[in-house]
């Protein structure tokens, strides 16, 4: 019996995306593996990590939902099964609601493995610059 062929990392990494810009979180059905790990920017310093392919999914639909926020892919970079999302997500209407930051993501077999979100912090929690630590 043959096997069907896997969806590519780009076919993968364009659905997920357009889950959050559309605000569809059915999009994300099927992308997600069973084994999947993510870790979410927040809280800081490591982020949430969740681990198992529904714990992933539950978190990735419930922020495609949502909204009253929006999420902007900036640079999407592809290379093998790895791809690299460069994005702003807007909260708010304010002109500064928002932060921008980066998906590091593995996919394998046609399916989400692994997603690591990293984020610049938003001003009112400013990490000291080396030149301000002990002035």
């Amino acid at each position: 019996m043959p096997t069907m062929p896997s969806r590519a990392t780009t076919e993968v990494i364009h659905q997920f995306n357009k889950a959050f810009v559309d605000h569809d979180p059915d999009l994300l059905i099927g992308l997600v593996g069973t084994d999947c790990v993510m870790e979410a920017i927040q809280p800081a310093p490591e982020g949430e990590r969740v681990e198992g392919g529904g714990a992933c999914l539950a978190f990735w639909q419930a922020l495609a939902e949502d909204h009253a926020t929006q999420f902007e892919p900036e640079q999407i970079d592809i290379a093998g099964d790895r791809a690299t999302i460069r994005w702003r997500y807007r909260f708010g209407a304010g002109e500064t609601d928002y932060v921008r930051g980066v998906n590091l993501m593995r996919v394998a077999d046609g399916v989400i493995v692994e997603a690591l979100g990293y984020s610049k912090t938003p001003a009112s929690e400013a990490v000291p610059l080396a030149t301000t630590i002990g002035a």
